[in-house]
């Protein structure tokens, strides 16, 4: 039924006829019927249009906005986080254990850190070399002069100064060191060249391995390749000629025919000059005593060949021969 409402009587509003919220968690288990609430619709289009968020109506001016600092709360001395751990700190200062400041980096120990570290272009690759590594092993390889016309290098490799394969870090200074030797025989040849190996004082853990020479080979430029003249051992070793069988099919044949074995320094002065040639001492010693032990078997085999002459003779000469079978017949002829 219809009810109506008598003039200047105000018909109740929305919030009039809204329910008292409760007071009190109703346990009887009656729940309340829900009322939806419709949105009021919110213009959110970024122009300046009345209603829009943009509008100058929403917007305050700085104007409006009053702040005063002096209201606003400002932490105190108390409020402040005190850590717990300075009074250890200075306990250990007290008690004399001050903590170690990290040490600075100066401008020469930069330098100094640079100078350890080699760049190097191999094989249209660029490397890094440890030059603090191979320090004690870059006696290796050395320059040796010049023999014949023009700028024909003589390089000069001494396995002595090879490091000691029972070393924990053996393959890494090899490594390095085989860069090291690469890259400074292509600053030591300009054309034609030799190589002298010096095999003499090298015990038998020093000697490098069947792969790091073959690896040496195979990085060596084309160029390097084409202008070695001749790759002379000294003192070579059965090791050495062992190796050099074994690498022999994965080498070239003009390279098998650049080698040349020597077996003395007297010798090998006959084919190089030898004023620019810088022999460790350690080889100079081993060569003596090869040469003394050489001369004294030669000594003894002449010794030997002079007593087998000399009765060789005595039984080919014809005279004590008859004189032997006159004395012998004399004998027989005695009853």
């Amino acid at each position: 039924m219809d009810i109506a409402f008598e003039e200047g009587m105000q018909s109740p509003s929305a919030a009039d006829m809204r329910p008292d919220p409760p007071n009190s968690l109703d346990l009887n288990g009656t729940h309340p019927q829900r009322i939806k609430l419709t949105a009021p619709n919110i213009n959110l289009s970024l122009d300046q249009s009345e209603g829009s968020i943009l509008s100058d109506d929403n917007l305050e001016s700085p104007d409006e906005i009053d702040i005063n600092v002096d209201e606003l709360d400002t932490p105190d001395e108390a409020d402040f986080f005190e850590y717990t751990g300075h009074g250890d700190l200075t306990a250990n200062k007290d008690s004399g254990q001050e903590s170690e400041s990290i040490p600075e980096y100066t401008a020469e120990e930069e330098r100094e850190d640079n100078r350890l570290w080699r760049t190097v272009v191999i094989g249209e690759q660029e490397q890094r070399i440890d030059m603090k590594v191979i320090e004690p092993y870059k006696r290796v390889i050395s320059h040796g002069g010049y023999y014949g016309d023009g700028l024909n290098a003589i390089i000069v490799f001494a396995a002595c100064f090879l490091p000691d394969s029972s070393r924990a870090d053996y393959h890494y200074i090899m490594e390095n060191l085989f860069l090291y030797v690469i890259s400074t025989l292509e600053l030591m040849v300009a054309e034609d060249y030799m190589i002298v190996y010096l095999n003499g004082a090298t015990p038998r853990r020093k000697m490098p391995g069947l792969g790091w020479m073959r690896k040496c080979y195979q990085m060596i430029d084309r160029r390097l390749r084409k202008n070695l003249k001749s790759f002379i051992i000294v003192h070579p070793s059965w090791f050495i000629r062992t190796i050099l069988a074994v690498t022999r099919p994965f080498i070239s044949s003009k390279f098998s025919s650049k080698i040349k074995y020597v077996n003395s320094l007297s010798e090998l002065s006959g084919l190089i000059p030898m004023d620019c040639v810088q022999i460790p001492e350690s080889i100079i010693k081993y060569d003596e005593e090869r040469s003394y032990k050489r001369s004294v078997r030669l000594d003894e085999e002449l010794r030997e060949a002079s007593e087998a002459a000399k009765t060789s003779c005595l039984y080919n000469d014809p005279e004590l021969s008859s004189m032997e079978k006159d004395i012998d017949l004399k004998l027989k002829e005695k009853p």
